[in-house]
């Protein structure tokens, strides 16, 4: 890989939904943990790193997306009601991890993993919602620069192996090496899920995203 085609950057941010005519805050970075992410990888979505991988340290920036720009609409097709036994461990149901408001992991046969957000949790089934959280709304991003400079060989590297797998980060979407937000790419995998890869009961989820 040629390393001039690879940058390291750095952003502080503020992400607002302008969906309404109220911004609504979603998140922004804290003190000292930045978003980070190498550019040429496809490991954020295409038009912001568009928007910032030419800026200098020090810019500021504020543009908006699209949903068709960012995670695209909101699909009622992927909230998918689950068998509950998917969701057994030893025989008994996993209270613990599968409470309304989580995100958990789900696995294709494939074995491609994506993230789910459980919605509900009934006597029989588990209703989960396999849109990105952000699909739907347009996005706000606001903030500045902290670096902008050509990757190492090293973080290229990290990255390629993350891509490939060979790293620990799971899921295949992100920078393993940086608070990677939500602006990761978009995975995208239709398929029948087991949960946490133990292929329990296959059921048939529709499109899935992976986020950090």
């Amino acid at each position: 890989m040629e390393q001039n085609l690879y940058k390291y950057i750095s952003v502080a941010y503020q992400l607002y939904d302008v969906s309404e005519d109220s911004p609504e805050l979603i998140e922004k970075t804290e003190n000292g943990k930045p978003f980070v992410f190498l550019s040429g990888f496809g490991t954020t979505l295409k038009d912001f790193e568009a928007a910032i991988v030419d800026l200098a340290v020090g810019d500021n920036f504020d543009f908006v997306l699209t949903p068709e720009q960012a995670y695209g609409e909101f699909v009622e097709a992927r909230v998918r009601d689950l068998d509950k036994e998917i969701f057994t461990i030893n025989g008994k149901f996993d209270d613990k991890n599968i409470v309304v408001g989580a995100i958990i992991p789900l696995q294709n046969e494939d074995g491609n993993r994506f993230l789910g957000r459980v919605l509900n949790i009934g006597d029989t089934t588990v209703t989960v919602d396999l849109n990105h959280p952000l699909a739907g709304m347009t996005l706000n991003f606001k903030g500045s620069v902290l670096e902008n400079r050509p990757a190492t060989n090293a973080e290229i590297e990290q990255v390629a192996a993350m891509l490939s797998g060979e790293c620990g980060c799971g899921g295949g979407c992100g920078d393993c090496g940086g608070n990677c937000g939500h602006h990761d790419a978009d995975c995208g995998n239709d398929g029948h899920c087991g949960h946490h890869g133990e292929g329990k009961g296959k059921h048939h989820c529709g499109g899935g995203h992976c986020h950090h």
